[in-house]
């Protein structure tokens, strides 16, 4: 007598609402090193890809170098991706967006490739106002040359090998503000549930949206001492509200409608909702939220959540006055002038 064995039905991945399972939006295998906070946070990009149902062909992934601009390649792999020179993630990302408006474009860069060799053109792209959701994954060191201080490092933190920092940072939250970015945001690597709700936000932001991300380094700065390590994160953060995202295809749940709220509008109909904890804050202050962010660097407090949310301002395309269809979409008959055109602005430069 035979016997029928029946194998169990295979078990069918869930999938979003474009029908993408969740595996669609990683990207290679991470070769940081175990524990790194980056590996963290690029889970959560990859999170709040598939929630937000992002069409991965539709997505731009710049970096510049160090260990923060490696992680464009552990999540959509499908999307298109750009590794510029140290420092110049900021300006290439300008470029795409003047090439094509359609691209949600998603930055990642470090303290050292923000902060030092690309402060310039990190200040530039805010004040033009470029479509792009910005990460800062800060750890304070250059964890690819041996753990120096980079310009983020706090005053008075020490290095493993037991020097002391004795300048004082650059803080990239108030200097976002002071150049006019409409979403400023700060959080942990540790703190899943903020960090994925304000990449979220940044996400469906109009123009430029930023999220500093402490995110430690487990081989030359978490040790006591350092104040970007997870002990001293964990025992400094002060968050100012709970956080809660609502797609736009969604409506707001109970859980939003008691205690004290403030939601947020984001121009694509997702709302961002606030709610009050000890602190009454109010992220539409710009003035407050410059004053709140140097009261923290003196108190050495680590504020996390949304510290900056402005009125939304006109994006680089919308003031350049580019038209409706994306420039890497058209002719060229359409983008390049013709000779006589040409000649006559160099006869009008004479």
């Amino acid at each position: 007598m035979s016997t029928t064995v029946t194998e169990p039905a295979a078990k069918t991945p869930a999938v979003n609402k474009i029908g993408q399972p969740l595996a669609a939006y990683r990207g290679a295998a991470s070769t940081l090193c175990s524990g790194c906070g980056h590996d963290a946070i690029t889970n959560q990009i990859i999170k709040s890809a598939y929630e937000l149902n992002l069409e991965s062909h539709r997505v731009a992934k710049l970096s510049g170098i160090g260990c923060s601009s490696k992680t464009t390649a552990y999540f959509l792999g499908q999307s298109h991706g750009f590794n510029s020179v140290h420092g110049r993630m900021a300006a290439v990302a300008t470029g795409v967006n003047l090439a094509n408006r359609t691209l949600l474009n998603i930055g990642v860069s470090g303290d050292g490739d923000t902060a030092s060799i690309g402060l310039g053109q990190f200040l530039h792209m805010i004040r033009r106002n470029v479509q792009i959701c910005y990460l800062i994954e800060n750890n304070g060191v250059y964890g690819l040359t041996k753990g120096q201080f980079s310009a983020t490092a706090d005053k008075g933190s020490v290095q493993k090998k037991g020097t002391e920092n004795d300048m004082m940072p650059i803080d990239c939250c108030a200097l976002a503000i002071e150049m006019g970015c409409s979403f400023v945001a700060r959080s942990f690597s540790g703190d899943m549930k903020q960090l994925g709700t304000l990449i979220k936000g940044a996400m469906v932001h109009k123009g430029t949206a930023l999220i500093d991300i402490v995110s430690p380094c487990v081989t030359f700065n978490n040790h006591e001492g350092s104040t970007k390590s997870y002990k001293f994160a964990k025992d400094h953060e002060e968050a100012l509200h709970e956080i809660g995202f609502v797609p736009h295809f969604e409506p707001i749940t109970a859980e939003y409608a008691e205690g004290s709220t403030k939601t947020i509008d984001m121009p694509d109909g997702s709302k961002i909702v606030l709610k009050k904890l000890h602190r009454d804050y109010d992220p539409s202050d710009r003035d407050n939220a410059l004053k709140l962010l140097g009261q923290a660097r003196d108190e050495r407090l680590f504020l996390t959540g949304l510290i900056y949310m402005g009125k939304p301002q006109p994006e680089l395309v919308e003031q350049k006055h580019l038209v409706d269809a994306a420039l890497a979409t058209l002719p060229e008959a359409q983008i390049r002038p013709s000779a006589e055109v040409l000649q006559k602005i160099m006869d009008s430069l004479k």
